[in-house]
């Protein structure tokens, strides 16, 4: 198995990205939701390459990374609602679909040939330094098998994709452990594609009410709509008691195995969802544990971004 090139979180470590980047090749960066799987969004081979290494359905858009609101005003439409959200939420964990303007210059493998981008800028420093070493905006999905468990740390990425990416940029584990929230701006009202690291409740101060639209029937607007998504090997029970041989994850003060946040924390418990859902998997199939049993989480703040992922990662798999 080729290993990838382990890229220091330094100046000279995001040059080198940008420069793998340049040659079409895919890397693995840090931000602060997850690990994303990197490529030149302008660039329709490397974007065939993501779909390739992911195992990712084609009709599943990506979502576009970029510096600031400006590069995403050259290649987006954004009313007044969608630039009012940027303003508030911007950078951080959100990302907004939105229509693509005429010269928006990316591949279309990248909106799964939608008239519509799912963009973003993201908070995280290195994604920052990468995104402007490069100077073209980067398309990243998480950096995991598709359908699998979300990767939040480098070991995460290497696990799951270590042997299809050229390059890993190491900065440590990610912060919000949870994807970005997605929104859909209208006229009639903002609609909810996709529960994340930005919290309800917060966005409503600003929109007024979400209309939910997280899981669509035929057609895909955006990541994480799927229903079987972001599962472990091993199968994944909500709720109730832990049975004989079952993995316990639990959440707030209670016997386990693991433990999201054992002071019930929801912004701890999103930080270790996906490592816990990682670790209780590799402890099932030492155990040869039936099933990994989840606690229940409350569903307000970012608990709905949890349970939306358990849900998924519970969901029969095709």
């Amino acid at each position: 198995m080729s290993l990838p090139e382990l890229l220091p979180d330094t100046p000279e470590g995001h040059a080198r990205a940008a420069t793998l980047l340049g040659h079409g090749t895919l890397v693995a960066l840090p931000t602060e939701t997850v690990y994303g799987l990197a490529a030149d969004a302008t660039d329709d081979a490397a974007v065939a390459a993501i779909y390739a290494a992911k195992g990712r359905p084609g009709h599943n858009p990506l979502i576009v990374h970029v510096p600031d609101l400006a590069t995403a005003e050259d290649i987006a439409a954004f009313s007044d609602a969608a630039r009012a959200l940027a303003h508030a939420f911007w950078p951080g964990p959100l990302t907004l679909v939105l229509p693509l303007k005429p010269d928006h210059g990316l591949s279309p493998r990248v909106t799964a040939g939608l008239p519509t981008v799912a963009i973003r800028v993201p908070a995280h420093p290195s994604m920052q330094a990468v995104l402007r070493a490069f100077g073209r905006p980067i398309a990243a999905p998480s950096a995991n098998p598709s359908g699998k468990i979300s990767a939040t740390t480098p070991a995460h990425v290497l696990a799951g994709l270590g042997d299809r990416i050229a390059a890993l940029l190491d900065a440590g584990p990610c912060a919000v452990g949870v994807e970005s929230t997605i929104l859909a701006p209208a006229p009639g009202g903002t609609r909810l594609l996709r529960e994340g690291g930005l919290p309800r409740e917060a966005i409503e101060h600003l929109t007024g009410p979400l209309i939910a639209d997280t899981t669509p029937g035929a057609q895909i607007e955006a990541p994480g709509q799927l229903a079987s998504h972001y599962a472990p090997e091993t199968r994944l029970i909500l709720g109730g008691t832990a049975q004989p041989g079952e993995i316990a994850l639990g959440f707030g003060p209670m016997p386990c195995d693991l433990n999201l946040s054992p002071m019930a924390d929801l912004a701890e418990a999103a930080t270790n969802l996906f490592a816990a859902l990682h670790t209780a998997d590799a402890l099932a199939a030492a155990r040869a544990a039936p099933a990994i049993r989840v606690a229940d989480v409350p569903e307000q703040g970012l608990g709905r971004a949890i349970n939306d992922r358990l849900r998924r990662a519970a969901a029969p798999r095709d």
